[in-house]
């Protein structure tokens, strides 16, 4: 006679009902527009649930479980619960910024089972810097250069070998000196004798400072312990995040720290929300490949692609693109590997690859939410390729990335993944490709006239530019540089900011006929040249000879003898 295992039988039951329960939880969240979590992939952190009592919680059928900073992830059951708005207004006098996300009840009890730690955990400070309001404002007011910076470093280190002060401060000013800066990166690079320090600053790293060995192990254990990493691993990479509290915003600081020669290299990469509020307007894209781009993200459906290296600009267009298009009755989800800013109104979700969670899988969980535009923060293999093309076909607005050199070579890149031609020829819009170059300082750039070879370079370029193109040409007698007494407002660097060039391929009748046959990217090229929209060289030529940026610049990002 066989045996019933009931315990077996029961944990089925059991994980059916979870099972069931998840799902309910998701498909509400797509309903009212709120992020789904699952609480048994989080760590429930013992300092977020601190924010709010437990009888409260219970009440209102919420547990906070992550806390950075003043950053502060929700746990919802409902949003319609009585409770929640008096909860919500309560985080937000406390100074919490609240991001919500609807669970199911199985996770509420998961994180409510964990009050019973609280009151013996002790309260951490991983995660959050507190610099003081007025020691902040010292350090702006005194660092306006990279001399500056380094001046000051000096100064702090004498003093804590005459004990006027701690060693502290170094991280302070470091950290201080990037934000009045408006730096991307820091780098503290140990080497033979000392350790150098470095800020990339429009995308270029400059020297900005020295520090002793002695230094550098103070600040490197106070990094790891805000970044909330583990103190005594020193010879495997780690990564950490933290964030600071300034008198009016809260930065994010994501934190990689790799084991090296002389010791463990750090790189800090500062995130800053305001930063990514740039209009689309503004973004220096020329005005007829901007009116293509205003009318292809107006469109109900179809993919626009964004291509270009790491650190080219590509996912700050595609936020762009969701700044101008996000509705109330829209609902937006993104895919992305991270989640680098949150913006209000969007899903948002990270991929784990750890886990299984890839973009791939992200998709297709993506589109049962049923999203009105979706955008997947970069295409890597032929899954995701298919998925993104297909979901354009069946009503959705796609928006992605791929990493190729050019505009014209997404489409042989696509079909190299494995995408049928016909499908990219009916799914495809718009791709796009892009460079940041610095601006010249508006206050200290100077005008020369160029040189021979620099003038045979421009009159190549501005010869190129197809007939069909209407865009005005300016004379090629003038060029302008960084001028040679860099002034305060440039940080003494000669150029401040940064704008784009751009270049893209608009899916035309001519395109399509290309894409069917294989096409190489001059193929593509050829085929979209009658539209009249610039190429990356001729973009950057044209904003050259109006003054936004120099040649040298230019060639630094694009290849300018590259004239096929």
């Amino acid at each position: 006679m066989a045996e019933f295992d009931d315990t077996t039988s029961a944990k089925r039951i059991a994980d059916l009902h979870k099972e069931e329960a998840e799902q309910l939880a998701q498909m509400l969240a797509g309903r009212y527009g709120v992020p789904y979590a699952d609480l048994s992939k989080f760590s429930i952190n013992t300092d977020a649930l601190r924010a709010i009592p437990e009888d409260t919680a219970r009440a209102a059928k919420v547990a906070a479980f992550q806390l950075t900073g003043h950053k502060l992830e929700l746990a919802i059951l409902t949003p319609n619960n009585p409770h929640l708005p008096s909860v919500l207004e309560d985080l937000k006098s406390k100074k919490y910024n609240v991001t919500e996300h609807l669970v199911s009840e199985v996770s509420l009890e998961r994180a409510w089972e964990r009050y019973s730690e609280v009151s013996s955990a002790t309260v951490t400070r991983a995660g959050l810097i507190d610099i003081a309001e007025d020691r902040m404002d010292d350090f702006v007011n005194k660092l306006k250069s990279l001399k500056d910076l380094e001046s000051t470093i000096e100064e702090i280190i004498a003093g804590a070998k005459e004990k006027k002060h701690g060693t502290s401060l170094v991280f302070e000013a470091i950290l201080a000196g990037a934000i009045s800066l408006g730096v991307s990166d820091i780098h503290i690079e140990p080497e033979d004798g000392n350790v150098r320090v470095r800020y990339r600053l429009d995308g270029v790293l400059h020297d900005s400072a020295y520090i002793t060995n002695d230094t550098y192990k103070l600040i490197i254990s106070r990094i790891k312990l805000v970044a909330g990493m583990k103190l005594n691993l020193k010879l495997s990479a780690q990564d950490g995040r933290f964030s600071i509290t300034l008198s009016d915003n809260t930065l994010e600081i994501r934190v990689s720290v790799l084991p090296g020669n002389y010791g463990e290299a750090v790189v800090m990469r500062l995130l800053d929300p305001h930063s990514l509020a740039i209009k689309l307007s503004d973004m220096g894209i020329e005005k007829h490949l901007y009116d293509i781009i205003q009318h292809e993200i107006a469109k109900p459906n179809g993919m626009i692609l964004t291509t270009g290296p790491t650190g080219s600009g590509k996912s700050t267009t595609l936020y762009a693109f969701l700044h101008q298009i996000n509705q109330p009755e829209t609902k937006i989800i993104t895919i992305e590997d991270p989640i680098e800013y949150h913006l209000k109104g969007i899903s948002q979700t990270q991929v784990n690859e750890e886990k299984g969670y890839t973009f791939a899988e992200g998709l297709h969980s993506a589109l049962r939410q049923d999203p009105d535009i979706i955008m997947v923060g970069e295409i890597r293999d032929s899954e995701t390729a298919k998925i993104a093309i297909n979901s354009s076909l069946t009503g959705h607005l796609v928006f992605s990335t791929l990493h190729t050199n050019n505009a014209a070579g997404a489409i042989p890149r696509l079909i190299d993944l494995g995408v049928n031609p016909k499908v990219i020829s009916s799914a495809l819009a718009l791709t796009l490709a892009q460079r940041l170059v610095r601006r010249l300082c508006d206050f200290c750039k100077a005008k020369r006239k160029p040189t021979d070879d620099e003038r045979q370079i421009i009159s190549d370029v501005l010869d190129s530019i197809d007939p069909s193109c209407k865009v005005e040409r300016p004379t090629a007698d003038m060029v302008w540089d960084a001028g040679t007494d860099p002034c305060e407002k440039c940080t003494s660097i000669g150029y401040k900011g940064r704008i784009g060039v751009f270049e893209g391929i608009l899916m035309t009748h001519k395109v399509e006929e290309a894409v069917l046959n294989n096409p190489s990217e001059r193929d593509i090229k050829t085929a979209a040249s009658a539209e009249g929209i610039l190429d990356m060289r001729q973009d950057g030529i044209i904003k050259v000879l109006n003054g936004v940026t120099s040649l040298s610049e230019l060639g630094r990002v694009v290849d300018l003898y590259n004239l096929t």
